[in-house]
């Protein structure tokens, strides 16, 4: 049986790039559906996030009030001494820490360690969590102590708290369904949930191969890259109400 050659290896560069990107087949054969959608989530939820970032520093520059001094507003008092942001660097710190963890996950994950996949993965949901409970300590201290709204700000600007609130509390629901998340699939890793084996036939040259006892960890990646967006949300968070 005669097989055709493959004429495409014959062209230019730019005319196989093309045929490459036209072809769904030849770019996307090996992107799963899982991973896609996720990034098309994370598209989306880069245009949300941009778009509140974008309102809070148009409100910050047009406004009259002067806007509270961060240094002040997120300070503790510590052994008598007035610390500022010490809460935030500690959070920071700890969501930084666990794109570490999580990326390390994602490393035993594709060498099929499922143990230390699932243990590094609720390592950083323990680590989201601590994030999360920080940031309910700072939001009671600034509305029960500082009496800081949505709609009033008794240390300048009203804007302020509608601004903190909506934009802190949207990234904090993100973490806490990120903790969640994570939890799920560790659970799931660790009981070997992912270790059933499938078949793949791949045709070359008119002989089928199987490829067996493949294990699927990509749902750790996919885990991963979820994480890591909401670490780098929170950079931009950091610097624009923290340090700004």
């Amino acid at each position: 049986m005669t097989i055709a050659a493959d004429t495409t290896t014959d062209k230019p560069a730019t005319q196989r790039l093309i045929h490459d990107w036209s072809s769904d087949k030849d770019v996307f054969k090996n992107v799963s559906w899982g991973k896609a959608m996720m990034w098309i989530f994370l598209l989306s939820d880069t245009f949300i996030f941009g778009s509140f970032l974008t309102g809070y520093m148009s409100v910050r520059i047009s406004s009259t009030t002067p806007w509270p001094n961060p240094s002040e507003v997120f300070a503790l008092t510590i052994a008598g001494h007035h610390i500022p942001l010490i809460l935030i660097a500690i959070m920071t710190f700890a969501l930084i820490t666990s794109s570490g963890t999580m990326a390390m996950a994602v490393n035993f994950g594709y060498r099929a360690d499922k143990h230390k996949a699932a243990g590094l993965m609720a390592l950083t949901a323990l680590l989201g969590a601590t994030f999360v409970g920080m940031q309910a300590f700072e939001w009671t201290k600034l509305i029960v102590e500082e009496g800081v709204r949505p709609w009033s700000n008794p240390m300048g600007a009203p804007q302020f708290g509608a601004c903190f609130f909506m934009i802190t509390g949207f990234h904090g629901l993100h973490v806490s369904i990120g903790v969640i998340y994570l939890l799920i699939v560790a659970s799931k890793v660790w009981r070997g949930h992912y270790d059933d084996t499938h078949q793949k036939d791949i045709q070359m040259s008119n002989d089928i191969r199987n490829t067996n006892n493949a294990k699927n960890y990509q749902i750790v990646e996919i885990t991963g890259l979820y994480w890591h967006f909401v670490d780098l949300v929170w950079v931009f968070i950091f610097a624009l109400f923290y340090l700004w």
